[in-house]
């Protein structure tokens, strides 16, 4: 079946439009769901795996004329399937997706031409709107990197978005800082002295723990910076809690301490390889605008709508309640509209607003936090309630309490990522860069991820439709029904 490419490329242009309209602008109900159902038709027409998802679901292009109707397809198919909605001899970029189990196939997610300004035009906007909102249009700053770059990890979702970054909003002087044998300190303390000495503001972006490690250190050192106003930071991808335990506030606190810069210039990013857009908190542009500080949340774009789900029968849940994190996001036209995460958290401000404050595995047809996320508490045996009361704070992540307990048995996610064959998350690929140096077994980590990343981006084409064609011959509606949850269905089984 071939791709009507008048089709895809009219409906990308048109939601490139949406997209450079801001932020702030007004996409009314009537014209999401408009554009939810042509995406729809088209992934339909143009996906055999989700046609044939859809097909086992009963629901069908004119079946339904609700966006929060379209089939919602689980993250982790993505890590075993090709999820594509174009000929994939027209890919032009690819990420690689961590926790894969397949030795033979590791998931990765392919974008064409169009999906690539998509995804582009898409983040650049909401970098620009969340991380630099004084900014005028062309203004730069300096950005110091603490995340691989994408010459070393060329298929790291998190590499290629933060390089980016650099491009749109940084000055030639900025700089990847986490190399392959841990952050280039001696470089990292030449940018902070200097800005210190000009009085010029600099920008940080990267993975939440190496901040983490960086600023430990510099305690260890009773080292220190006062960068000037208007510097800021931004981290992400989490904190799996290697060097201890770390709540949101602990890391405020550093930054403030080993930085100087404020917690109203302290940005955190959420991003899923598996849909488009990234979400950004709101508190530097809450700031800028003069609006009072409140509990942060991240702002949903027009272009997207988010929904928590129910755990148990996969329902969409008012403001406030926890659920399963699903994202409607019309960047998506290479792939699906709908993807439904493992991300536990819950929506504000009447859905236009959400917050992540954790993970959750699916076992046997039920959905729970990981175990490291309940910790025992007076609140009551109600799972949920347990992680809240975990999460008030907003931890980066999570707390791990039992973090240097080598007795603890790995998390479901971690006994995952350690698996022969499979890929570690970009976040624990840096949390193995930076014990590298003291750790055999993070060493063989660290090198195996990144030959792999490596390996996947030199891999050709070819191998991989010739893996789209097998799974056409193999894969079986019935089994791809179990394997991913909808909105109609209570429960999602794993086989």
């Amino acid at each position: 079946m071939s791709t009507n490419v008048s089709t895809s490329h009219q409906l990308t242009e048109e939601i490139l439009g949406i997209i450079e309209t801001g932020v702030d602008a007004d996409l009314p109900e009537s014209v999401f769901k408009d554009y939810s159902m042509r995406l729809f038709t088209l992934h339909y027409e143009n996906n055999q795996l989700f046609r044939e998802f859809c097909d086992a679901k009963k629901v069908r292009p004119g079946d339904i004329d609700r966006w929060q109707d379209v089939p919602m397809v689980y993250n982790d198919v993505f890590k075993t399937h090709l999820v594509a909605s174009f000929p994939l001899e027209q890919s032009v970029m690819a990420c690689l997706t961590g926790g894969t189990t397949s030795i033979t196939q590791r998931g990765r997610i392919f974008r064409d031409e169009d999906g690539k300004r998509l995804v582009f035009a898409a983040n650049r906007m909401m970098t620009g709107s969340y991380l630099f909102p004084d900014f005028e249009e062309g203004k730069r700053c300096r950005i110091l990197i603490l995340a691989p770059s994408p010459e070393l990890a060329p298929s790291m979702g998190m590499a290629i978005g933060m390089d980016q970054t650099r491009q749109a909003f940084g000055t030639p002087d900025s700089m990847f800082l986490l190399g392959k044998t841990g952050i280039d300190i001696k470089s990292l303390l030449k940018a902070l002295r200097e800005s210190e000495a000009s009085g010029v503001p600099v920008a940080l972006i990267g993975a939440t723990s190496a901040y983490v490690y960086f600023f430990q250190a510099c305690r260890r050192k009773k080292m220190s910076f006062r960068l000037p106003p208007g510097s800021r930071i931004c981290d992400g991808g989490g904190y799996r809690g290697r060097f201890g335990p770390v709540s949101r506030e602990d890391y405020y606190a550093m930054v403030e301490e080993n930085l100087g810069i404020p917690e109203s210039h302290c940005v955190n990013v959420l991003g899923e390889a598996e849909t488009a857009t990234n979400l950004f908190d709101d508190a530097l542009r809450r700031h800028v605008k003069g609006l009072p500080p409140r509990q942060r949340t991240r702002p949903v774009p027009p272009w997207s709508r988010v929904l928590a789900m129910s755990i148990d029968d996969l329902k969409p849940l008012p403001d406030g309640e926890v659920g399963l994190l699903a994202h409607w996001d019309l960047a998506n036209v290479p792939t699906v509209l709908a993807v439904i995460t493992d991300n536990l958290g819950y929506t504000t401000d009447g859905g236009r607003g959400c917050e992540m404050v954790g993970r959750a595995k699916i076992e046997n047809g039920k959905v729970s936090p990981l175990p490291d996320e309940t910790p025992v508490s007076p609140m009551g045996d109600s799972a949920i309630f347990r992680m809240l009361e975990t999460y008030t704070n907003f931890s980066i992540d999570f707390k791990m309490l039992v973090a240097k307990d080598p007795k603890v048995a790995p998390s479901p996610r971690e006994e995952i990522e350690a698996r022969p064959g499979s890929v570690a998350s970009c976040p624990q690929v840096v949390d193995e860069i930076l014990v590298a140096q003291a750790d055999k077994e993070a060493a063989k980590l660290r090198d195996d991820s990144l030959d792999t990343f490596k390996d996947q981006t030199e891999r050709p084409l070819d191998w991989y439709k010739a893996k789209a064609d097998e799974q056409v011959l193999t894969d079986h509606p019935a089994g791809l029904k179990s394997e991913q949850p909808g909105p109609d269905k209570g429960k999602k089984a794993k086989k």
